[in-house]
């Protein structure tokens, strides 16, 4: 396969536009896509309307070898994509009985009759090739250019689905000859920010393959590794040496890959050791006890404190949570507003410590909570590791 080609998505649908709906298609797409080692450059929506997705259409091809559209191929007026597509390859559509003789038998199935606008869903662009749909009424299609392809699949998304799996990558495959795979871990880091791990590791995000890419949350920061290769096996050793490469870089900021989060990391080493754990809290609005919820049996109590309470106040708090529970480990967070920032204190008791730990937070107040949650449950972590 060559190196350059590539797909990109459009969806289609006004209700996409004004937010009515959420579009979890283009995700499909992509995963499936990726799974074939196809790589995706683009994405866009477009409203019902036949030009504006002609345009999305043309300049789709401009730039890709593979353009997949969703939506826009059911019965009424404004299901456009059909007329959309045949005009933007300049081509009349055309009437395909067997389409409107499959429609009127999964019509008939139901003790339906089809209407009279069910037929324009019969009509595809000149020489595309009809793609059956075994779960709906709206077929989907694929228009050959030279050196490129149309696929229009129905906006549901259950039938999307369905056709893909069944009908879609098996032609990807066959016509582009596809033999690689694309596969991506995700490594995990806390305590720190985004621009800490951007300092680190800049070189590496120039890498063309695999690739690196960065996504920021409150308080954790999830690094992405992605390889394409001929087979698992290589993609997994090109992701496993670049992933060896950022643990030695960024060491113990590193929490876990995939599907680990920061609270079944420290639920399991709160097993390992069967420690208990409780919690006090001011000013966090409880974002930490929420994050703990999953911990039963090793989170066995949670105090949420009115805001503003003071530092020594959620301490004491704290040492008479964890008598009266019999807890081996407690965690109290104060959180409080300071000049332009919020001001957060950590304190940390276990039978060994008792640590307090002063962070400032500069961003957006509504983040503050969740941001303090991730810094102590990163310091539980951390402690609990030594």
């Amino acid at each position: 396969m060559s190196e350059s080609l590539h797909a990109e998505i459009i969806t289609i649908g006004t209700e996409l536009l004004l937010g009515e709906i959420v579009d979890t298609n283009t995700t499909t797409i992509a995963r499936a896509l990726r799974g074939i080692g196809l790589d995706l450059f683009h994405t866009s929506t477009v409203g019902d309307n036949a030009e504006r997705i002609a345009q999305a259409v043309r300049e789709g091809l401009e730039r890709s070898q593979v353009v997949i559209t969703s939506g826009g191929l059911g019965p009424t007026v404004d299901d456009a994509t059909r007329e959309g597509i045949a005009l933007a390859l300049d081509v009349p559509t055309e009437f395909h009985p067997e389409l409107w003789e499959h429609i009127q038998e999964l019509f008939a199935r139901y003790g339906r009759t089809p209407t009279q606008n069910n037929r324009r869903q019969a009509l595809l662009p000149s020489g595309a090739l009809p793609v059956h749909n075994p779960v709906g009424t709206a077929p989907a299609f694929i228009v050959e250019t030279e050196g490129a392809c149309v696929v229009a699949l129905p906006g549901v998304p259950a039938e999307l689905t369905t056709i893909l799996q069944e009908s879609i990558l098996p032609y990807l495959r066959e016509r582009l000859d596809l033999h690689h795979v694309i596969l991506t871990r995700i490594v995990r880091t806390a305590g720190v920010g985004e621009s800490f791990i951007d300092d680190g590791i800049q070189d590496l995000e120039h890498l063309k393959n695999p690739t690196v890419g960065l996504a920021a949350h409150a308080g954790r920061v999830d690094i992405r590794i992605t390889a394409k290769a001929e087979d698992n096996k290589e993609a997994l050793r090109m992701i496993a040496e670049l992933e060896g490469t950022l643990r030695e870089r960024l060491g113990d900021v590193i929490y876990g890959t995939d599907d680990e989060s920061l609270e079944s990391v420290v639920l399991r080493m709160l097993e390992q050791r069967a420690w208990r754990l409780v919690i006090v809290e001011s000013g966090t609005a409880g974002a930490l006890g929420q994050a703990l919820a999953s911990l039963k049996g090793f989170f066995c109590a949670g105090l949420i404190l009115p805001h503003q309470t003071p530092e020594t106040e959620v301490e004491e708090a704290l040492h008479a949570a964890m008598q009266r529970h019999a807890a081996e480990i407690g965690l109290g967070l104060t959180l409080s507003p300071q000049d332009r920032q919020q001001q957060l204190v950590c304190r940390l008791v276990t039978p060994e410590i008792n640590e307090r730990l002063l962070r400032s937070f500069g961003g957006p107040p509504k983040n503050a909570p969740r941001w303090a949650a991730s810094l102590g449950l990163n310091l539980i972590r951390k402690r609990l590791s030594q």
